[in-house]
């Protein structure tokens, strides 16, 4: 059999057209969106079911935060499970186990014995799908082509500042129409089709990791890059909890509410634009040089925040580092898929989904404990994201360029 034998086959050019027309695209991205909505949706609708029943904000807010920081902890075993079980066999009863738990709160009633609203919230948390890494897994077998991969890898990230603009403002108008309570039954309906959508498609029903074959494919999550990404991208989520209580404090100081909300949608507007402008075309440089040098555009796009701007300008300009928010978090999990091993690579997204959630708990509380000081406030998503920048400079040796075969590629027996 001759070479002509084997015509080249050329990949559709990577375009939003292309991209989207593919098949199973559409469908993952949608029902991993509408899966996650409980995401930006829970701790909005928590707290308006809390209060609204006379509970304390207090009580509300510790809700909320247990129910992130129960989600975000989870994600390694339930990662590590996936890539050892596949992914139907783990996200199908944790997403019953989650949308059960939201769905019980309301017959329990806010005025439960608070240990048992927040047991029942605690084990919400803990059950949330893996949904988001459970997708970057499935890339490599719906579009093998590494251009248009990339592609729906930074709309995937891109698209995700969307949950959190349309989430609370979709809680908290079930909330004001239909009543709390509504809301979180709403809610958890929302999470548990979002899941069966995902589930139900072909590639995350025959998804299989990749084998174990010899040290390499059998490694264990313990490179020395992994870990100062890992660190690094905790910095970044630091960025992303200092900037709601920064722009929470935005709002005190001019008096105007709104600004609490419009200052994250913003940012999360910029982020999303960040990701359509990325993907369009192909960057030169290694995915290293991609993550380092959008690292320092990130910092330099909260520098001009750090004066005391007036309500429209802060707008204006918080759209400018959500830019290039996307291209740092889309960069950050293409520097996994080189570094981690091939069996090990659901879990390696989780850890770095992790960090990110982590940095953000410790974002917030930090801002908040020093609201107080204006300044300050308005200087902590810098120093994160200044913080991003060091940890990657220093870890450029150890981030790549090396590579790694993938599920999706061929090895020399096959061939």
């Amino acid at each position: 059999m001759t070479l002509a034998d084997h015509p080249t086959i050329t990949p559709p050019p990577a375009t939003y057209g292309a991209v989207l027309g593919s098949r199973h695209v559409v469908r993952l991205l949608g029902g991993t969106l509408t899966g996650r909505l409980p995401n930006g949706m829970v701790p909005v609708g928590l707290v308006l079911w809390i209060t609204g029943a006379g509970g304390t904000l207090a009580f509300a807010g510790l809700l909320a935060a247990l129910y992130g920081l129960a989600s975000a902890l989870s994600q390694p075993v339930k990662g590590r499970l996936m890539d050892r079980f596949g992914q139907p066999r783990v996200s199908a009863p944790a997403a019953v186990l989650n949308s059960g738990c939201l769905f019980a709160l309301p017959l329990i009633g806010a005025g439960g014995h608070p240990a048992a609203v927040a047991a029942v919230v605690g084990f919400a948390g803990l059950m949330t799908p893996p949904l988001e890494a459970g997708l970057r897994a499935l890339w490599p077998s719906v579009l093998p082509d590494p251009a248009q991969r990339r592609f729906a890898q930074a709309l995937d990230t891109g698209s995700q500042g969307l949950l959190y603009i349309a989430g609370p403002l979709l809680a908290s108008w079930l909330a004001a129409t239909h009543g709390p309570g509504t809301a979180l039954i709403a809610t958890s309906a929302l999470g548990l089709a979002g899941t069966v959508v995902v589930l139900t498609a072909a590639p995350s029903r025959t998804w299989r990791p990749a084998p174990t074959v010899g040290a390499a494919g059998g490694g264990r999550l313990r490179s020395s890059g992994l870990v100062l990404l890992f660190t690094g991208l905790a910095a970044t989520g630091f960025t992303l909890g200092a900037m709601n209580v920064w722009a929470a404090g935005m709002a005190t100081a001019h008096g105007l509410d709104m600004l609490a909300g419009v200052l994250p949608a913003a940012f999360s507007t910029g982020s999303f634009l960040g990701g359509l402008l990325y993907a369009r075309r192909t960057w030169p440089g290694t995915t290293t040089s991609h993550l380092i040098t959008t690292a320092a555009l990130f910092l330099l796009g909260w520098l001009p925040l750090l004066a005391h701007l007036r309500p429209h300008a802060a707008i204006a300009l918080a759209v400018v580092p959500g830019l290039f928010l996307t291209l740092i978090i889309t960069n950050a999990f293409h520097t996994v898929d080189a570094l981690a091993p091939a069996s090990r690579t659901t879990e390696a997204y989780a850890w770095l989904i992790l960090s990110v959630g982590t940095g953000q708990a410790g974002g917030t509380a930090l801002a908040g404990a020093l609201s107080a000081h204006t300044a300050v406030l308005a200087a902590l998503p810098a120093a994160g994201a200044a913080t991003t920048l060091a940890i990657l400079i220093l870890a450029r040796r150890k981030l790549g360029p090396g590579r790694r075969p993938g599920r999706h590629r061929r090895t020399r027996h096959h061939r």
